[in-house]
């Protein structure tokens, strides 16, 4: 079953919850393609020219974090009903992660609950980072842990903070370079701080290839040891126990690094929808079928992994 599992839906009435949380660009997401009625149409059309059969959708990057946890929580409740509606309407063409309203742990664990035993949503999505600060910080470590317990999935997606560097924010490079450099600190501070094998039921995905780690694995391994002792595992073992998304821009030498550094297994299909939007969109999906790439591998990425890791299909 071909899935796209990197796919963004936000209203515009949730777009304003957030404008209330503080989140000054929230905002500008509306009128991107994302929404529901005439756009959904549009969506769904897109997705049947491309041949996906079922987008996962997410909230990502426009995250329901805030400093007030009552407003976070209502937030977070807002939007996964609304995913968990969508998903009632059109089951033969949606699923959906969970948001959490970050940084607030105890209304994330009860918000977690509801969502997966409740509404039934397909998994959790987290930033990278929550309000700036790591997801591997100690406070965090009861959201692994019960996504542990139930085996969930953790799809982790950029938050576009730039990865607090004004070397990135203050050069108009947010989404061109800061948000795979996101996910690349990210994936690593997951490998050194030994969430993967710390919390081994959790099936985490990450964004964009991995940001840059395809082509760092080797440099990890060899300095690790002295730079961060504590790892449990060489890293380019660590980083073979989680999943990658497909979102390059059809970038074929991009995929083709990312298949001989992680495995064709290890890596599901994503659009990026709508930031990749119709002939680019389109583009996401074909350039797997490139002729550098080997058919095995494109089948498995375009039609097999996705659906098994989530068990649909």
């Amino acid at each position: 079953m071909r899935i796209d599992v990197h796919a963004h839906y936000w209203t515009e009435e949730y777009l304003d919850l957030l404008i209330g949380l503080g989140k000054a660009d929230a905002g500008a997401a509306g009128g991107l393609g994302a929404g529901g009625g005439a756009e959904l149409e549009a969506r769904l059309r897109l997705m049947d020219r491309a041949g996906i059969e079922m987008q996962v959708l997410s909230a990502a990057p426009q995250m329901p974090y805030g400093e007030d946890g009552e407003k976070a929580a209502a937030a977070s409740r807002f939007v996964n009903d609304q995913y968990a509606d969508l998903v009632e309407r059109h089951r033969d063409r949606f699923r959906a992660f969970a948001a959490l309203p970050m940084p607030h742990v105890a209304e994330s664990l009860g918000e977690m609950r509801r969502a997966l035993d409740e509404l039934r949503m397909a998994g959790v999505v987290m930033n990278t980072t929550v309000l700036g600060r790591a997801l591997v910080e100690p406070e965090y470590e009861p959201i692994f842990a019960e996504l542990n317990n139930r085996a969930a999935v953790l799809y982790l997606h950029p938050a576009g903070n730039n990865a607090c560097s004004p070397l990135i924010g203050e050069h108009h490079l947010t989404w061109m370079v800061g948000a795979p450099v996101e996910d690349t600190i990210s994936v690593m501070h997951l490998i050194t701080n030994g969430i993967p094998t710390r919390y081994p039921n959790i099936r985490i995905i990450n964004s964009h290839l991995g940001g840059a780690l395809p082509m760092l694995l080797r440099r990890v391994d060899d300095q690790y040891r002295w730079e961060a002792p504590r790892t449990p595992e060489p890293p380019s073992v660590s980083a073979r126990r989680m999943w990658y998304d497909t979102v390059a821009h059809g970038h074929v030498p991009a995929l083709r690094c990312a298949i001989d550094s992680f495995g064709a297994d290890r890596l599901l299909l994503g659009t990026d929808f709508p930031y990749e939007n119709g002939d680019i969109f389109l583009r996401a999906v074909e350039y797997i079928n490139d002729p550098q790439i080997d058919t095995g591998a494109a089948r498995a990425i375009l039609d097999q992994n996705t659906s098994a890791l989530l068990g649909i299909g």
